[in-house]
């Protein structure tokens, strides 16, 4: 959407635009104005917007009581965690379906209306890698923003849940139009030297050193479960992932264990990965965090207390959870 309020979007990406605008403002309360200054648009787009998503059916006005509570959850965050900004998305689950597999897609649009929200003209991005990552990057409509850059974070890896972490950095790259900068090496390698003397190639060493000075960043935070998708892809082993938990990591994030203060934990395979260090994404002015799933919740908080988010999207089942965590 340009900034005098007209829309050269395709149909699906309008729907998409006004579904996300009727969401923050019958799902998450915020008022037209809160909307408008998210979008930099005015408020009279705003009124004309959720006017056109009633016309076309895109909203039906139904009050349910039970529901009245949820509308001041993000307002409600942002205050508890002083963090910039926080989206909610509503949960299905109570509905009986199955859980985070269920509210990840609806999870997935929200942190995409998100990104657009915060990206802003000549901004280098560093997109990261994993499930959520990637249902971000697949819905994400086109909207061009002017100078920007897009880095990969992680290196070069594929499992059986995700493409190529890549992919994650090239598709929303193409949905900015905005320059890519790949990370041209595996994300974790056989031995300590190895990946000591790739990190000095100059190819390489120039691609981490934009990480440097980064604008953005995209990221999810996983749990350190046997199951958690760091050991799914091969690049941590059972053992190690054990070893982390009795040490006291509590989460990963871009392929570095955190303890409960957020704090980057060099454990292994820490020393073998070719990816971004915490510190960088610290660094970042803004700091988007998607994350679905109430056992989410302790890596949320762990990584909300390091400094490594400024903006959240979450589900409602997790920000219930994280609104009655202690400090």
């Amino acid at each position: 959407m340009s900034r005098n309020g007209s829309n050269p979007r395709s149909g699906g990406d309008k729907d998409a635009l006004l579904s996300n605008v009727a969401l923050l403002y019958y799902g998450e309360g915020l008022t037209q104005g809160e909307i408008a200054k998210r979008m930099q648009v005015s408020r009279a787009t705003i009124v004309n917007m959720l006017r056109e998503s009633r016309e076309r059916g895109i909203v039906d006005i139904r009050v349910d009581g039970r529901h009245l509570s949820n509308s001041s959850l993000s307002r409600e965050l942002k205050e508890k965690f002083a963090l910039e900004d926080v989206y909610v998305s509503r949960s299905v689950s109570a509905a009986g379906k199955r859980g985070r597999a269920a509210d990840l897609p609806l999870l997935a649009r929200v942190a995409a209306s998100a990104v657009r929200d915060i990206v802003k003209p000549g901004d280098r991005i560093g997109v990261a890698w994993g499930e959520t990552i990637m249902a971000v990057s697949n819905v994400m409509a086109s909207s061009p923003v002017e100078g920007a850059e897009v880095c990969q974070l992680i290196g070069s890896m594929i499992s059986e849940r995700v493409p190529a972490s890549e992919f994650c950095a090239i598709q929303i790259a193409n949905r900015l139009d905005a320059r890519c900068f790949t990370l041209h090496a595996p994300g974790i390698v056989s031995s300590d030297e190895l990946a000591g003397m790739m990190r000095q190639e100059p190819t390489i060493k120039s691609q981490l050193d934009r990480l440097t000075s980064l604008d953005v960043t995209i990221a999810s935070v996983g749990h350190v479960g046997n199951d958690t998708h760091f050991q799914v892809a091969g690049m941590a082993t059972l053992e190690e992932i054990e070893l982390a938990r009795q040490a006291g990591a509590v989460g990963i994030l871009c392929c570095r264990y955190l303890d409960r203060d957020g704090r980057q934990m060099d454990l292994a395979p820490s020393s073998r990965l070719i990816a971004a260090e915490l510190e960088q994404i610290r660094h970042a002015p803004k700091k988007l965090l998607a994350v679905c799933g109430r056992d989410r919740a302790e890596p949320t908080l762990a990584a909300i207390r390091g400094g490594l988010v400024t903006h959240l999207c979450v589900d409602e089942a997790l920000a219930n959870e994280l609104m009655t965590a202690g400090d």
